[in-house]
C-alpha cells in the first residue's frame, strides 16, 4: 500500500477560500466565517497524523468546516440576521472582489444587474440550512453530488432533492419579484 503524502501548505491551505465561502454561507457573518476557517485549520493541523488515512482531504476539511460553522450558528442566536454584502468573494477572486459587470452596459443596466444578483444572494441566504449548503457546494464550489453527500452525511438523492427544491424556491421568488416588483 502506498502512503499518501499530504502537506498543509500544498493540500490544505489552498482550501481556505472554499472553506471561507462555505462558512460564510452558513453563518452569514464575515467575522464568524473567519473564526470558523481558523478553527478548521487548527483542527486539521492537530490531526495531521491522521492525514495519510483520509481518502479525500478536501472533503474532510469541508466537513469539519461545515460542522464548526453549524456549531457557531447554534451558539449565536443573532447570526442569521446579517445579510451578505457586495464584498462576498467569488470563486477565483480574492476576498472583497466586486461583481464583474458586463462591458457595454449602461449605468442603469449595471445597477439593475447588481440589484438582481443581490436579490438572488438574499434568496439563497433565506433558504433552509441544508438547501443553502447544497447550493453553495454544488453551484458555487462545483462539487459533485457524491462529494456533497459525503460532506453533509446524506444520500446523493437527498442532495439532488435539496438542490432541486432550493432552485425551485429561488426561481419562484425571483419570478414573483420580476413580475410584480415585490
Amino acid at each position: 500500500m502506498q502512503t499518501k503524502i499530504i502537506s498543509f501548505r500544498g493540500d490544505i491551505l489552498p482550501l481556505k477560500n472554499v472553506l471561507y465561502r462555505l462558512a460564510l454561507r452558513i453563518t452569514l457573518s464575515h467575522e464568524d466565517a473567519e473564526d470558523v476557517v481558523q478553527d478548521t485549520m487548527m483542527k486539521l493541523w492537530n490531526r495531521r497524523e491522521e492525514w495519510p488515512t483520509i481518502d479525500n482531504i478536501a472533503a474532510f476539511a469541508t466537513t469539519v468546516c461545515r460542522n464548526l460553522a453549524l456549531d457557531k450558528v447554534k451558539s449565536v442566536s443573532t447570526a442569521m440576521t446579517a445579510p451578505l454584502d457586495d464584498n462576498y468573494p467569488r470563486q477565483g477572486d480574492g476576498a472583497g472582489a466586486k461583481l464583474p459587470l458586463a462591458a457595454g452596459l449602461s449605468p442603469y443596466e449595471q445597477t439593475a444587474q447588481r440589484d438582481r444578483v443581490d436579490m438572488v444572494r438574499r434568496m439563497v441566504d433565506s433558504l433552509p440550512e441544508k438547501q443553502r449548503s447544497c447550493i453553495q457546494l454544488r453551484d458555487f464550489e462545483g462539487m459533485s453530488y457524491k462529494e456533497i453527500a459525503s460532506i453533509l452525511s446524506i444520500s446523493e438523492e437527498q442532495v439532488k432533492v435539496n438542490i432541486f427544491r432550493a432552485r425551485q424556491t429561488i426561481k419562484k421568488k425571483f419570478q414573483e419579484v420580476e413580475e410584480y416588483g415585490l
